[in-house]
């Protein structure tokens, strides 16, 4: 099969299980394109897997994300996977990493040292209205998509400003269809009631799994901010067991319906059935991928 597999679907959809079910029949890969399980040293909280994945567990707890650096490391992946005949199966939930991952996208490289600290100070030294205009006056796209309470997005855009990029660049291919490689996307639906069953079941299992130590231990180092945005971070730092896991999974919850909206945004995307075990779901993908490929090759 030349072609790359990805997988994308809201949270306790099952990605990771077809995704490891689709390389037990064939000689694949996968590459995660999930934004949390990239760090190491919070496998439970992330639902990291023990099979093997590239770009999982590989960066610190204290390091700053950046989806230029992640896009960098998963072409590279996606290449040489393809160069040793193999499937690449780009499989998660961020729906960004996703795109990144199989799409030249255009992306703005992280802030050096030191300059989104000082964007914090400037925003909260001025104040919101300031601030916004400020930006309003340096980038007036930009300014328009940020309300100027969201202190995180007018800080970044800011950023982007003084490095000569936009938070709003004139044309992107982050929903176009365009991909790096031939790509074929499939979509995981379970139903609300169901995937809601899931949530549930899985935010049980991380906390009789040992989620709290491992977020303690976690805290006793230096944190990057983006870990700081980890989900259930701080529901299971500051809360009591039972109040941690309900809201933990009312968090989850909502992510999945916004993870749904990524779905319906992505062009070209094949939705699969999944309330049902991994192994059928990968046969059908699979089919799917095959009936694709022969009629390519017309």
């Amino acid at each position: 099969m030349t072609r790359v597999l990805a997988i994308f679907g809201p949270t306790a959809s099952g990605k990771t299980a077809v995704a490891e079910a689709i390389a037990e029949r064939i000689p694949a890969e996968l590459v995660s394109a999930d934004s949390a399980q990239i760090y190491r040293g919070l496998p439970v909280l992330t639902n990291q897997s023990g099979h093997p994945a590239r770009l999982v567990a590989i960066w610190e707890l204290a390091r700053e994300a950046s989806v230029a650096e992640y896009a960098r490391l998963a072409h590279a992946a996606v290449d040489e996977i393809l160069a040793e005949g193999r499937t690449p199966v780009v499989v998660g939930g961020t729906g960004l990493y996703l795109r990144a991952a199989l799409a030249d996208l255009d992306l703005p490289p992280a802030p050096e040292p030191g300059v989104r600290e000082r964007f914090q100070r400037l925003y909260d030294r001025l104040g919101p209205e300031r601030a916004h205009r400020l930006l309003a006056e340096r980038d007036p796209a930009a300014a328009a998509d940020v309300h100027p309470n969201d202190r995180r997005r007018v800080v970044r855009a800011l950023e982007l400003s003084e490095a000569g990029h936009s938070l709003r660049p004139p044309r992107s291919a982050l929903w176009t269809a365009g991909t790096r490689r031939p790509t074929l996307v499939f979509g995981l639906e379970v139903p609300r009631d169901e995937l809601a069953r899931r949530i549930e079941e899985r935010t049980r299992a991380m906390f009789e799994a040992g989620v709290e130590e491992e977020v303690r231990a976690g805290l006793r180092g230096p944190l990057s901010t983006t870990v700081r945005k980890i989900m259930g971070l701080d529901e299971i730092a500051s809360l009591p067991r039972v109040e941690a896991e309900a809201a933990l999974s009312l968090r989850t919850r909502r992510y999945a319906a916004y993870q749904r909206k990524w779905m319906r945004r992505i062009p070209g995307l094949l939705p699969v059935d999944a309330d049902r075990p991994p192994s059928e779901v990968a046969d059908e993908i699979l089919a799917l991928a095959s009936a694709r490929e022969r009629l390519s090759r017309h």
